[in-house]
């Protein structure tokens, strides 16, 4: 009688601590939500994390507030994320950099792009812009790279950082051509745009989103953007297939993370409300403006693909050997 009392007791306590802890869960949000974001205002994370964050708040009933905490290919962000508490109060918008292509740079990072987080949903994915300021007398992904063959010493090509998948891209350019060049990072792209523009640096690889107004506009010049088909923001650039680079193809994807240890109830809700946003017309007809293209995953195939990334692009990385600079 005795151990059926207490398996009862037992029973009761789990049943009341499960309903609890689904209470607690459901009651969320009952603050402010801080979006944390890898790189400055004006890039393509910030706009992505803008346009979701605008689409959430009234869904969630409280404000996502944008935090930009830009620097070192992202890893100041990720790591930040990383200690903070896992209460679904604060989020990241992940992406290539922080957690494929920067942990084979930074050997000492305080996070595991795996273990630290608890990856709940892909955003989408924008393709990087091969681009020049008007100084560079070619008109053609061939042109360039005579004119860069033809130079005394290595052309330096900007990026938004070392790390960043510009980084990754620049080097394979400069591998799969042949021409020597000098990496010049920058603390996002905004900065390393207004020297492209003023003429400090001549060539960079940077996300479309990022060049499309300029591109546009005339004063920036894109030889080829790194995707298997072209963009609608900007359809006269041709691929980097179509322009004799075959290889080169790459994409900066986007995805909501949090820290490891959420709740299983807090990153459902997140998942669904991230992507309701990416279903309505609004947010889509946003970021196809900036060449960033929304597509849903569910949370085990979200993970699947971190790790398939890390695998793939990260063990490229690796191989290129690469370093932080």
């Amino acid at each position: 009688m005795i151990a059926r009392r207490s398996g009862l007791a037992a029973a009761l306590a789990c049943t009341f601590a499960g309903q609890a802890a689904r209470a607690q869960s459901t009651a969320w949000p009952t603050r402010p939500v801080r979006f944390v974001v890898t790189f400055p205002p004006g890039g393509a994370s910030d706009i992505v994390a803008r346009v979701l964050a605008e689409a959430m708040s009234p869904a969630l009933g409280q404000r996502v507030i944008v935090d930009n905490r830009p620097g070192a290919g992202g890893t100041i962000a990720a790591a930040h994320l990383a200690t903070q508490p896992a209460d679904g109060y604060a989020i990241i918008l992940s992406n290539t950099a922080p957690i494929v292509t920067s942990p084979p740079l930074y050997p000492n990072l305080p996070y595991d792009p795996v273990r630290s987080f608890t990856h709940i949903t892909y955003v989408g994915a924008a393709p990087m812009a091969v681009i020049s300021n008007l100084n560079v007398p070619a008109n053609d992904m061939a042109g360039l790279i005579a004119w860069l063959r033809a130079q005394p010493a290595p052309v330096s090509f900007g990026t938004s950082g070392t790390g960043s998948v510009g980084h990754v891209v620049g080097t394979l350019f400069s591998q799969q051509t042949g021409i020597p060049l000098s990496h010049v990072p920058y603390r996002g792209s905004v900065p390393m745009q207004a020297d492209l523009l003023g003429g400090s640096i001549r060539l960079a690889f940077d996300t479309l989103p990022e060049n499309v107004e300029n591109i546009r506009a005339g004063r920036l010049r894109a030889y080829a953007i790194t995707a298997p088909a072209r963009a609608p923001s900007v359809p006269e650039v041709p691929t980097v297939r179509e322009a004799g680079l075959p290889d080169l193809i790459a994409l900066n994807w986007m995805g909501v993370s949090a820290p490891a240890g959420l709740p299983p109830a807090i990153a459902a809700r997140l998942h669904a409300e991230v992507t309701a946003a990416l279903a309505t017309a609004p947010v889509r007809e946003r970021l196809a403006t900036v060449g960033v293209v929304p597509e849903a995953m569910s949370l085990v195939e979200f993970n699947r693909f971190v790790e398939g990334q890390i695998a793939t692009i990260g063990g490229a990385v690796r191989a290129m050997g690469l370093r932080a600079e």
